[in-house]
C-alpha cells in the first residue's frame, strides 16, 4: 500500500510534539522544515494541549514537583549581564589590517550604542582583546598581528574602553583560554554574557561555548556581531542559539551569586 506523504509528515510532527524535547531542540528542528510543516506542528501542539487540559488532573510526584518548582524559580531570576566586546581591535577592524574582518566595520555604530547603553544601565563592559608576545609561535601560523604594545592590538577608537571598563587579554580563539576572564566575571557576580564583536564563527563561538560550559547564559545580538561571511554568521548564530548552559555548572554558578530579586 503506498505511503501518504501528508500522513507521514503529521505522524512525524506528532512524534516530535510528544517527545518531550527541550524547546531549543524543537526550534532547531522546526527551522529546517518548510513553513507549512511548521504551521502543522503548531496546530498539532495546540490540539495536544487541548486534550491535556480536558483530561483528569493527576497529582505530580514529589520529585517532579520539586524539579518543576526549581525550574520556575531559576527562570524568574533577573539576569545579571556583562557585555563582552570581542576582538574589536585595529588589526581586525582597520581596512587592510593583517586580520581584517570587513564586516566588523559595519557593526561599529550599533555596538557603540550598545556599549553606551550598558554603561548607563550599570552593566559591566568587558573587552576581550587578542594579544601576543613578539616571539609567540602562533604568529607563524596567522601572521604578525595584535602584538603586545602595538597600535594594532588596541581597541578600535570609536569603541574605546573607559577607565571603569575591564580589558582581558587572550592568546587564541576562546576568551577564556589562558586568560583571567572567568575570574573577572565571577568578581562581577554576573550569570549572563552578551557577546559581541568578531569573528562570529571563531572567537565568539569559542568564547560562547566555553561560557556555557561554565554555566553562563549567552546572548548574541544579531546587529553587534561580525563574521567572515553572512552564511558563516548564520550557522554560528544558529549553533549558539541551539546550545544551553551546562546545567550542573549553571546551578553552581547561580548558587554562588548574592541574592537576586525576581524579575517583574
Amino acid at each position: 500500500m503506498p505511503h501518504d506523504p501528508a500522513e507521514e509528515m503529521h505522524a512525524d510532527l506528532l512524534a516530535l510534539a510528544l517527545a518531550g524535547r527541550a524547546d531549543r531542540v524543537v526550534d532547531a528542528v522546526l527551522a529546517t522544515l518548510p513553513p507549512e510543516a511548521r504551521g502543522a506542528f503548531i496546530a498539532t501542539a495546540e490540539a495536544l494541549t487541548a486534550v491535556g487540559l480536558a483530561a483528569d488532573e493527576i497529582a505530580p510526584s514529589r520529585g517532579l514537583r520539586a524539579r518543576v518548582l526549581a525550574s520556575v524559580v531559576a527562570k524568574r531570576r533577573a539576569p545579571r549581564r556583562a557585555l563582552l566586546v570581542v576582538d574589536m581591535i585595529n588589526d581586525y577592524v582597520r581596512a587592510g589590517g593583517p586580520m581584517e574582518v570587513p564586516r566588523a566595520r559595519a557593526i561599529v555604530p550599533a555596538l557603540a550604542t550598545r556599549i553606551e547603553s550598558a554603561r548607563a544601565e550599570g552593566v559591566p563592559v568587558v573587552y576581550i582583546v587578542d594579544r601576543h608576545s613578539h616571539d609567540d609561535s602562533d604568529l607563524d601560523v596567522w601572521g604578525t598581528h595584535a602584538v603586545e604594545g602595538s597600535t594594532g592590538g588596541e581597541v578600535w577608537p570609536e569603541l574605546a574602553p573607559r577607565a571603569d571598563d575591564r580589558i582581558v587579554a587572550h592568546p587564541t580563539y576562546s576568551g577564556f583560554f589562558k586568560s583571567d576572564l572567568d575570574t573577572a566575571l565571577r568578581a562581577l557576580n554576573v550569570d549572563t554574557l552578551v557577546i559581541t564583536g568578531c569573528l562570529t564563527e571563531i572567537q565568539m563561538f569559542a568564547t560562547a561555548t566555553d561560557a556555557m560550559q561554565r554555566g553562563y547564559a549567552v546572548e548574541v545580538p544579531a546587529d553587534a556581531q561580525a563574521g567572515a561571511s553572512e552564511s558563516g554568521e548564520q550557522v554560528a548564530m544558529a549553533m549558539m542559539r541551539f546550545m544551553a548552559p551546562y546545567e550542573p555548572a549553571r546551578r553552581a554558578l547561580l548558587a554562588s551569586l548574592p541574592a537576586i530579586a525576581p524579575a517583574v
